[in-house]
């Protein structure tokens, strides 16, 4: 069941502070996705292997492993508009070294496995930062609609940003890397010129209790570490992105632009969700709409698995992405609104280690299973496991299932 937004609930287009921050999130996004395109072609063309496009996804991971921690308190203790630019112009810096390296001739394999070291380290401040800063830029009433909006987005970028690097690729790396260097300045330089509510001030001295304390607050929630496991398990299993540059060549047998346009599927049914979200809400039945999604996501990583027709393949990516973006909205309203202002930082720094984990050392698991079993029972494979996952975690997790009202403030 749906909802439109109240009547009285002011329009978020014209939230001024919301739009700066959902365009910078649009430039944020973009260049991220335009470095992966850039990076993992350029990888497999130097290696032709697809251990080490997951290796990739792991030495991006890695960081936010060992900065979880460190990454909240700074968050929470510092203003979230200057952490997020400084780690902004940190992914412009290694944007602009990898042009520039491509324009000589010399990127190597060990300097990819380096600068995706530091984007992960980057985006390790990244991620968290930006989930936290949004509710200091709208009311609690509009938090719902404005997460749909913001992941809208990521998936608008998403759409555009991995095609466009794809065609950009093919006019010569340092083209596509020159402008995601472009990219990247904008969002920092949007990023920087927000204007938000403070942030709940923290007077607390730096400690290990203090750097915990995301975590014990987790725990304390089943229903939101049943969501984010969930999340973490699932797309873990089912995430077949980092196989796609296999896909496109091995399989499909199309080109860089088949595989931009291969990346940029997902988030072409996902933005079309987070369309229908903004104006309808998901209200009621939260739990069984979430695991129905993330159950219809396993599906559809099964028969893009098996699927040799290109057109096909960009269909079922789409549903895979539409119902993505169900499961993404309902964690990301109920975590942030059972979370005090003070605390959302090192919150959203576990959440967004869940999240890395789903996503990068999900690419890390592809990789490796399609290098031991093969490309396409690797995908599949992982689709099953993501359709087991759903049934455990209905069993484990019981008031999650049955959860039917996001909390905090309508």
């Amino acid at each position: 069941m749906t909802a439109e937004l109240p009547a009285d609930t002011p329009a978020l287009r014209h939230h001024r502070p919301f739009l700066a921050f959902w365009f910078a999130r649009v430039f944020t996004t973009g260049g991220f996705q335009m470095l992966s395109v850039a990076i993992g072609w350029q990888m497999y063309a130097l290696t032709g292997s697809a251990l080490d496009l997951g290796l990739v996804g792991l030495v991006q991971f890695l960081p936010r492993v060992l900065l979880v921690l460190v990454t909240g308190d700074v968050a929470d203790r510092f203003d979230r508009r200057r952490v997020l630019g400084v780690s902004l112009l940190v992914q412009a810096a290694v944007a602009f070294w990898l042009a520039a390296g491509s324009a000589g001739l010399s990127v190597s394999r060990e300097l990819i496995f380096f600068l995706a070291a530091v984007i992960g380290t980057a985006r390790s401040f990244d991620m968290p930062t930006m989930q936290a800063l949004l509710p200091n830029v709208v009311p609690p009433k509009l938090l719902s609609p404005a997460i749909a909006a913001a992941a809208a987005a990521t998936e608008a970028a998403t759409i555009i940003a991995p095609a466009l690097g794809g065609f950009l690729y093919a006019a010569g790396a340092p083209v596509a890397y020159g402008v995601g260097t472009v990219v990247y300045l904008i969002a920092a330089l949007l990023v920087l010129n927000i204007s938000a509510r403070p942030q709940t001030p923290r007077d607390e001295k730096l400690t290990l209790d203090s750097l915990f304390a995301g975590v014990r607050f987790i725990r304390s929630r089943p229903d939101i570490l049943g969501a984010i496991s969930l999340d973490l398990f699932a797309v873990l299993l089912g995430g077949a992105t980092a196989l796609l540059p296999v896909y496109a060549r091995d399989i499909l047998h199309t080109g860089p632009w088949g595989l931009g346009l291969l990346r940029a599927a997902p988030a072409l049914g996902a933005l079309a969700m987070s369309a229908w979200l903004i104006r309808h809400p998901i209200r009621r039945r939260v739990g069984r709409v979430m695991f129905a999604a993330v159950g219809v996501f396993g599906v559809a990583t099964v028969v893009f698995g098996v699927s040799t027709s290109f057109w096909l393949s960009m269909a079922v990516l789409v549903i895979l992405g539409a119902s993505d973006m169900v499961s993404v909205v309902i964690r990301a309203s109920f975590v942030q609104l059972e979370t005090p202002d003070a605390m959302r930082g090192r919150v959203g720094s576990v959440n967004s280690l869940f999240i890395g984990a789903s996503n990068q050392l999900g690419e890390f698991e592809s990789g490796a299973t399609a290098a031991l079993m093969g490309t396409v029972p690797a995908v599949v494979a992982g689709g099953l496991g993501t359709l087991a996952v759903v049934a455990i975690w209905m069993k484990c997790f019981p008031s999650l299932a049955h959860r039917d009202r996001l909390s905090g403030p309508e």
